[in-house]
C-alpha cells in the first residue's frame, strides 16, 4: 500500500518525540491527573554538571503555539505511521490554552555546576486533562543533555588551563578566556549543533571560529558579541603560493595583519614545521616580525601534538629569545604558539605538562578543539535520564498520591528517584529534595520556575550565566 501526504510543517512541536510516546495517554492508570518528571545526570566521565541551554529549547521550541492544523496533521502522520494518537487531548491544548501548553517547568539556574545524581530539571502538567504532557517533552527536553555536556567538558578543561596558568603566569585572569578556542563547526552533524555546542563552550571561554555560536547567543541569551577571533591561515593560503614561495606567503601574512598590538595565527606545518620556524620564520622574517609589532601565533597542525608544541616552543625561544616571570617561567618574545590538531584532555595534560618541565610559561601555548569538543560527547558521558517520579490518580476510593521509580535487579545504578523533587542547598552542599506530595511550597529551593502555561518566565543573559563560573 502507497501512503501518500504532504510534506510536514517545520514547525510542528507536536511531532518533536518518539514515536511510541504517541500510544502513553492510553498507558497510565485510569484517573490519573497529574505527573511528574524530573531530568539527571546519573554519573558519567565528570563528577558535577554544568547545566546549559534551556532556556534556548524554551524559546525557540516550546514556546510555539499547538494549532488545529498542526494536530491534523500530527494525527494523520502518526496513525498512518502505525500508532494510536490522543486527539482529544491536543484539540483541549488548542481549544482551552490558545494552543499554549499546560505544563510547569522549573529547573536550576543555568550555568551552575550541581554534582551528579541531582534533579536538574523538573516537568508537570498543569491542567489534569492532559497528565501525559510531561512524558511527551520527554524527547526534546532531553536534548539539554548535548549542551550541558559540552559546557561541562569545557568547564573541566578550563579548570585545568587555570591551575596551569595559576602555576606559570603572571596573568592568568587574562589569558584564560582565550586559551581554549572552539574549532568545532564544520565537525559537528547540524548548523543548530554547531551553534548550541559552540555557545555551551563559551559559557567558559571566549575564544571561537564558530559563527553560528555568535547567532545562537545574540537570538536567545542576549549576547551582542559572545567570542572573538583573530585572523589565522590555513593551509590553502599557504600552500597556493607554491613551496618555492612558503616564505613569502608568511610575509604577507606579517604585512597583513602585524602591526602593534594585534595577533594573528600563521599555520607553518605544510611542507616542514622546523625549517620553517628556525629558517623562515626565525631568520628572514624574524626583524620584520619585531618591528611590525604584532604577536605572531605558529601553529602546528600535524603530528603528534605533545612533540610538535616541544618542538615549536624550544624552536622559537631559541630564535626570539624569552623574559622570565615573576613565578621563573620563560615567556616567548613577540611569538605564541597554537595546537588545533589533536586536541583533548590527555593532549591538553601532556603538552602543558611538558611545558612546565621545560621551564615555560602556559602563557606561550593556545590550544583549538573541534570534533572532541563538540561532537564526542553523548547522552551516556554524564548517564543523563529523564523519568517519571509521581502522579496524582483519582482512584475508586479518592484521590491518592502515586510515588514513581524503577529499580531494575540487573542494573541498580539505574535505579530512579521517586516523588516530588527538588534541589537545595545544605551549607556547602546541593541535595535533592523527595517530596511524598505535590503540595510543597519548596521551601529553600535552588530551582525557579522557568516555563509555565506557554510562557518563558525567566530569560537571562549570557553574562549573567557566565557569572555563575
Amino acid at each position: 500500500m502507497t501512503i501518500t501526504m504532504q510534506p510536514l510543517a517545520d514547525n510542528n512541536i507536536i511531532l518533536d518525540t518518539d514515536s511510541y510516546k504517541s500510544s502513553h495517554f492510553l498507558q497510565y492508570p485510569a484517573g490519573t491527573r497529574k505527573l511528574f518528571s524530573y531530568l539527571e545526570s546519573r554519573g558519567g566521565r565528570y563528577p558535577a554538571t554544568r547545566f546549559f541551554g534551556l532556556q534556548y529549547i524554551l524559546k525557540r521550541y516550546l514556546s510555539v503555539r499547538v494549532t488545529a492544523e498542526m494536530v491534523e496533521e500530527a494525527r494523520e502522520l502518526i496513525t498512518a505511521h502505525g500508532e494510536p494518537f490522543p486527539y482529544d487531548g491536543w484539540m483541549h491544548i488548542v481549544t482551552a490554552h490558545g494552543g499554549k501548553l499546560p505544563l510547569e517547568i522549573r529547573a536550576v539556574p543555568e550555568g551552575m555546576l550541581v554534582p551528579v545524581h541531582n534533579a536538574l530539571m523538573t516537568v508537570t502538567n498543569t491542567d489534569p486533562a492532559v497528565p501525559w504532557l510531561p512524558g511527551w517533552f520527554e524527547t526534546s527536553l532531553m536534548r539539554v543533555w548535548y549542551t550541558t555536556t559540552v559546557a561541562t567538558q569545557s568547564y573541566y578543561l578550563r579548570e585545568i588551563l587555570k591551575a596551569a596558568l595559576e602555576q606559570t603566569s603572571d596573568r592568568p585572569a587574562e589569558e584564560l578566556p582565550f586559551k581554549l578556542h572552539d574549532f568545532g563547526s564544520r565537525g559537528v552533524s547540524s548548523r543548530e549543533s554547531a551553534g548550541l555546542g559552540g555557545l555551551a563552550h563559551l559559557i567558559n571561554f571566549q575564544g571561537s571560529d564558530t559563527l553560528e555560536a555568535l547567532r545562537t547567543g545574540r537570538n536567545y541569551y542576549g549576547a551582542d558579541i559572545a567570542a572573538f577571533s583573530i585572523p589565522a591561515a590555513e593551509h590553502s593560503t599557504i600552500t597556493s603560493w607554491g613551496k618555492a614561495h612558503e616564505v613569502d606567503a608568511y610575509r604577507n601574512m606579517v604585512e597583513k595583519f602585524s602591526k602593534p598590538g594585534s595577533v594573528y595565527a600563521v599555520v607553518s606545518d605544510s611542507y616542514d614545521l622546523k625549517y620553517a620556524i628556525n629558517t623562515h620564520w626565525g631568520e628572514t622574517l624574524r626583524q620584520q616580525v619585531i618591528d611590525s609589532g604584532g604577536t605572531l601565533v605558529v601553529r602546528p597542525d600535524s603530528g603528534d601534538p605533545a612533540s610538535m608544541v616541544r618542538l615549536a616552543v624550544r624552536a622559537l625561544a631559541a630564535k626570539f629569545g624569552t623574559t622570565t616571570n615573576s613565578k621563573g617561567f620563560m615567556l616567548l618574545n613577540h611569538v605564541r604558539v597554537l595546537q588545533g590538531d589533536g586536541v583533548d584532555e590527555d593532549s591538553i595534560r601532556e603538552i602543558l605538562q611538558n611545558l612546565i618541565v621545560d621551564g615555560f610559561s602556559t602563557e606561550n601555548v593556545a590550544f583549538g578543539m573541534g570534533g572532541a569538543l563538540l561532537q564526542k560527547v553523548d547522552r551516556d558521558t554524564q548517564r543523563f535520564a529523564y523519568k517519571a517520579s509521581a502522579a496524582l490518580i483519582d482512584g475508586p476510593e479518592g484521590e491518592y498520591f502515586q510515588p514513581i521509580y524503577k529499580d531494575p535487579v540487573t542494573d541498580p545504578g539505574k535505579r530512579s528517584k521517586d516523588g516530588v523533587l527538588d534541589l537545595v542547598r545544605e551549607g556547602q552542599r546541593l541535595v535533592t529534595k523527595q517530596y511524598q506530595t505535590f503540595d510543597t511550597e519548596y521551601p529553600d529551593s535552588v530551582m525557579r520556575v522557568v516555563y509555565r502555561d506557554g510562557e518563558v518566565l525567566v530569560d537571562e543573559t549570557l553574562e549573567e550565566i557566565r557569572g555563575r563560573a
